[in-house]
């Protein structure tokens, strides 16, 4: 598939994002709006990850992030203070799987339709999400998730992702004023100065401690959206 291939298609974005608005749960638009949206970036962020090291190597082995990310019995048996635990303890308590973002994707996006390395590196980003909730501190309310959205523009570029995490300081102004706003672009900005992540062995850092993996990867506590959840919940 080329990069031709990738149309953008800004109505059925625009449609897709009055539907997401109106219903945060229906997670399938979000993959709608990218799918629309996306252009060249996807292919662009393939380009960046064959030039490293861990990209190659995980093109070369064929990996499956989303494997590993649902062997529950794996990432029981890791240390307690490990990112891979802290990754389990996170779906467990939100009682959602890694299976959950891959079913709602694949309403919208056909990988089977992209060349091999394309569908295993859009897939791996796909499945990365709810490790970033893991590692960010960013909860799944709809503040949390519009502030990993904006973290996640910064590291992929996606127009998508950067349409919906504007929408969201919209959205959620009634709630929490411009704070909502300053939250999202700190998030961007957190974003902008940690390490690339599509680009990371996530399958080794499930192992390592893990303040040990947020500082590798220079990822700071969300005060911002912190301070506004807990003025929220108050």
């Amino acid at each position: 598939m080329s990069a031709s291939s990738f149309k953008m298609q800004p109505v059925v974005a625009w449609r897709a994002l009055g539907r997401l608005i109106a219903n945060p749960t229906h997670t399938h638009e979000v993959f709608t709006i990218i799918r629309a949206l996306s252009g060249p970036d996807l292919i662009k962020g393939l380009r960046r990850f064959k030039r490293t090291a861990v990209g190659q190597r995980i093109l070369s082995e064929r990996r499956s992030l989303l494997a590993a990310l649902n062997d529950r019995d794996y990432l029981a048996s890791l240390p307690a203070n490990s990112l891979g635990r802290r990754y389990l303890n996170f779906v467990v308590s939100e009682n959602i799987t890694a299976d959950g973002l891959a079913d709602a994707s694949e309403e919208d996006i056909s990988y089977r339709e992209m060349d091999a390395d394309l569908s295993l590196y859009a897939t791996r980003q796909r499945d990365m999400h709810d490790l970033w909730h893991t590692l960010t501190q960013y909860g799944r309310d709809e503040l949390g998730e519009a502030c990993l959205l904006g973290f996640t523009y910064a590291q992929n570029q996606n127009r998508g992702i950067g349409l919906i995490a504007l929408a969201g300081c919209f959205k959620l102004r009634p709630y929490y004023g411009l704070g909502a706003t300053r939250a999202i672009f700190s998030a961007y900005i957190d974003g902008r100065r940690a390490a690339w992540l599509p680009a990371q062995d996530w399958e080794h850092l499930l192992t390592l401690p893990y303040a040990e993996v947020r500082a590798m990867l220079n990822i700071t506590d969300p005060s911002r959206y912190q301070s506004l959840r807990t003025l929220a919940t108050a």
